[in-house]
């Protein structure tokens, strides 16, 4: 499978998982998430997909200063609704890495790893989502600002032929490699941009 090489660059996030360690699915429970992983969750890579990542990666180290952090035992909450904009997306890849889920998700066993009731939408917070331990309650809110980090002036009128569909072959090219470009700046050249993920 073909990715962008810099796929490989963007930082990874490790997690322990009781129940991987519980059913043998991983020594130790140690899961490592990369940006491939999500973008194959997603089957694609754009400045959101490289946002909800990015912002989960942030809200972790946060959250679990110096250690690793518990995959299973954090709550995720958005404030849009499940439907709104690109809510759903950002959800889905906050889900793969946190294992945080709605009623849909694994019902635990004997009373232990149990992942349901751990996401939330349209919840009253104060910023676009918050993530929360629930041993200790600790909690941090994180805003992403794509802004930061703007497209390429060529991107605007490339966008406008791939959609009308009279874009050559060059400009098909040229146009994903300027997108990508921009997802790279994201997760690579700014991944320690505080104005990019806000925490507060």
């Amino acid at each position: 499978m073909n990715m962008p090489l810099f796929f490989n660059d963007v930082r990874t996030i490790t997690l322990t998982d009781p129940l991987a360690d519980f059913l043998g699915a991983a020594e130790d429970g140690l899961i490592e998430y990369s940006y491939r992983d999500a973008v194959k969750l997603a089957g694609h890579s754009c400045p959101t997909v490289a946002g909800a990542y990015l912002a989960t990666l942030k809200a972790l180290e946060h959250l679990y200063p110096g250690a690793t952090p518990e995959r299973g035992a954090v709550k995720v909450s958005f404030r849009e609704h499940i439907s709104s904009g690109v809510t759903g997306v950002m959800a889905n890849i906050a889900t793969l890495i946190t294992g945080a889920t709605q009623d849909n998700g694994f019902k635990g066993i004997g009373g232990r790893f149990d992942r349901r009731n751990l996401l939330f939408f349209s919840a009253p917070i104060g910023g676009e989502m918050r993530f929360e331990r629930t041993d200790s309650g600790a909690a941090v809110i994180a805003a992403y600002h794509p802004e930061v980090v703007p497209p390429e002036t060529a991107m605007k009128e490339l966008m406008q032929l791939m959609l009308a569909g009279v874009a050559g072959t060059d400009e098909r090219k040229q146009f994903g490699r300027l997108w990508q470009e921009r997802v790279k700046r994201i997760l690579i050249g700014h991944v320690d941009d505080p104005r990019l993920v806000v925490l507060s």
